[in-house]
This record gives C-alpha cells, sequence and structure tokens, in this order.
C-alpha cells in the first residue's frame, strides 16, 4: 500500500529520548495509536450487513483495535446522530460509521472534524464532511458490470425491472445512474423499468407485481441489494409460477449485488445467474485497518493498495475501492470468495 507516515521517525526518536507519551498529538493519554474507536452498524435488516457486523466483531475480539461498545442505527440517521455523540462522551478517538443517508451525516462529520476525531465510512461516501478514508468499491462498476451482464444474456432485446436502491445515497445514486448510462448506450433495444424501493424487500416486491401484471413479458430483473430483495422476489416468482431454471424456456435472467451465500445458493440451483460480490470481509478488516491507522497518524495518498484495490482522491478525502468480483455458476463454488468462506467457519 502506498502509505507515508507524516512524522513517525520523529515520534520514535522523541518517545526513545524522552519516554514521551505521544508526537503531535494533541492529548498525551492514549499515546501513538491508542485510543477507543466508536464503531456503529448501519442496519440488522440484511444478511450482507449481519456478516459485516459478525467480521467486525471478530475483528474487535481478536485485538485490531480497542473498541466502545457496538451500536446499530438501524438506517434511521437520527440514531446515528445519537450514537456518535454517545461515542465522543465516552472519548472515541476515532469513528467507524457507515451511514445510509449519505447526504444528511454533514453536520456530525463537521463536529467530529472539530473534535479532530477522524472517521472511516464503509460501504457509503457522504457527500458533505471531511473523511479520512471511505472504505467502499466501485458503485458505478456494480451499474455497469450489471447492465453489460444483463445485455449480454438477453442479447439487447427485452424487459428488464432495476431495483433501484435508496436515491439519496450514494451507493444507490451510483449504481442506478451507471445502469441506466449503460443500458441508453449499449443496448437501446432493452426497456428498462426503474422501481425505487429505499432498500426495502417489501417495496420491491409490491412493485414488481404490479409491473410483472402489466407487462407479464419480463425477462430481466437487476437487484441492487440481494441481502434484502433476493427472499421476497424469488417467492413471487414463485408464486406467478415465474421461476423457471436457467437455460430454460421462459428463464427470467436475474443479476444481484451482495454476494451473499443464499445468493450463491440460488445461482447453484439456477433461481438466478449471476451476483457482484461485495466484500463483507474485506470492508470489516479495512475498515479497522484505517480506524488503526488513523489512530496511528498514517496519511495516504492516490494510486494502488498492496491488496488488489485503489485509492481516489474525493472532494472530502480519501476512498479505498476494493474488487468486487461477478460470480456466475462458474465461479459460486470458488474458495476465496467471501460467501464461500463464510460457510466454512459455520
Amino acid at each position: 500500500m502506498r502509505v507515508r507516515t507524516t512524522s513517525a521517525a520523529a515520534c520514535a526518536v522523541l518517545l526513545a529520548v524522552t519516554a514521551l507519551a505521544g508526537c503531535n498529538r494533541e492529548s498525551s493519554d492514549d499515546g501513538a495509536g491508542g485510543g477507543k474507536v466508536g464503531i456503529d452498524l448501519p442496519r440488522s435488516d440484511s444478511d450482507f450487513w449481519n456478516s459485516y457486523q459478525n467480521y467486525i466483531k471478530k475483528g474487535v475480539k481478536d485485538g485490531e483495535v480497542s473498541a466502545l461498545p457496538l451500536t446499530n442505527s438501524q438506517n434511521d440517521i437520527g440514531k446515528l446522530v445519537a450514537n456518535v455523540q454517545t461515542f465522543t462522551d465516552q472519548g472515541a478517538k476515532a469513528v467507524v460509521m457507515a451511514p445510509q443517508d449519505t447526504g444528511a451525516i454533514a453536520e456530525s462529520l463537521n463536529t467530529l472534524n472539530d473534535k479532530k476525531i477522524p472517521v472511516v465510512s464503509v460501504d457509503t461516501r457522504p457527500d458533505k464532511g471531511d473523511i479520512y478514508m471511505v472504505v467502499r468499491a466501485d458503485n458505478k462498476a456494480y451499474g455497469t458490470n450489471a447492465c453489460k451482464y444483463l445485455g449480454e444474456q438477453l442479447k439487447g432485446k427485452g424487459k428488464v425491472v432495476e431495483f433501484q436502491g435508496d436515491l439519496s445515497s450514494i451507493n444507490g445514486r451510483d449504481r442506478s445512474e451507471a445502469f441506466k448510462a449503460c443500458m441508453d448506450k449499449d443496448f437501446p433495444g432493452i426497456k428498462v423499468f426503474e422501481l425505487a424501493t429505499d432498500w426495502k424487500g417489501d417495496v420491491a416486491s409490491a412493485k414488481l407485481q404490479s409491473t410483472l401484471a402489466a407487462h407479464p413479458d419480463i425477462n430481466g430483473i437487476y437487484m441492487q441489494a440481494g441481502g434484502v430483495f433476493l427472499q421476497p422476489t424469488l417467492a413471487l416468482l414463485e408464486q406467478k409460477k415465474l421461476l423457471k431454471p436457467a437455460g430454460s424456456d421462459g428463464h427470467i435472467t436475474i443479476i444481484s449485488n451482495d454476494g451473499i451465500p443464499e445468493e450463491f445458493d440460488a445461482i447453484r440451483a439456477g433461481k438466478i445467474d449471476a451476483t457482484i460480490s461485495q466484500p463483507a470481509d474485506l470492508y470489516a478488516k479495512y475498515a479497522l485497518y484505517y480506524a488503526k491507522a488513523a489512530l496511528d497518524g498514517k496519511t495516504f495518498k492516490e494510486g494502488p493498495t498492496d491488496h488488489d484495490s485503489t485509492i481516489i482522491k474525493i472532494p472530502n478525502g480519501y476512498e479505498d475501492q476494493l474488487p468486487a468480483p461477478l460470480v456466475t455458476k462458474e465461479n459460486v463454488d470458488d474458495p476465496k470468495l467471501w460467501a464461500n468462506q463464510l460457510e466454512k467457519k459455520n
């Protein structure tokens, strides 16, 4: 990874000679790399985020950081703001969060910045407010790759339903805008029905039912989050006798995002065709890594890392864009995929 420490050498010499507790830090109580980390989990209504939570808990247990009691804002910006305030009251020296409403967290970020508390944002990029590091995959690539897969499988013709995530979130916007741009440019023969869902499975199911009633010839579905959309979608298609195996007549080609074990099982069973694996394990690993790096006073710059990702400069900080592979029946059993590792552990 391309890392440059701003004053690590100076700190080392100063510590050795004078036995001071810190260098270039306002407080000497915790020492270099010390201090508690406040970690807010964003929600518990999707398999992806529950897996992320398990990886975070394991990392904390293994001592990767010293953490305050974990909180869960349950997709509620008010709870997230309150949880962040609790972290500051408890003396947090760094904060890890995954704000689902990226436009409403700016004031809290400004408050943390004023207190010199660095923030790592996971999976989402706040619209405003300074961020030490964003840890996420390239969500525009999600939309583009989903478009290309569907377009090629459908040979450029047909009707596709798109379950859009919350368009107030950067992920929902990135995936939706990229999917549309790709479809408009490369597959003009495919009609796309954009269904706003706010990441809610029941909303997606209800809108899919209405769309199928008006357009029974739907032959493709793009689910922007399999963790919330997979089960209600499969249940509805089965109820309507539209859940036909991949490769058979009348099969609806489905691609998802998340890469959870349930999606892998659905691919193996021929119920869906593909997913893009959002790396829950790497999200947790590097969220804790960057929280520790922030406490250590490390800084980063643009360029490739040592873990097959790329750090980019964003208006309010930096972003580590982690790899997110396409998973189909050809590679669904790859042991390197985190969902397969999770199954082995269980």
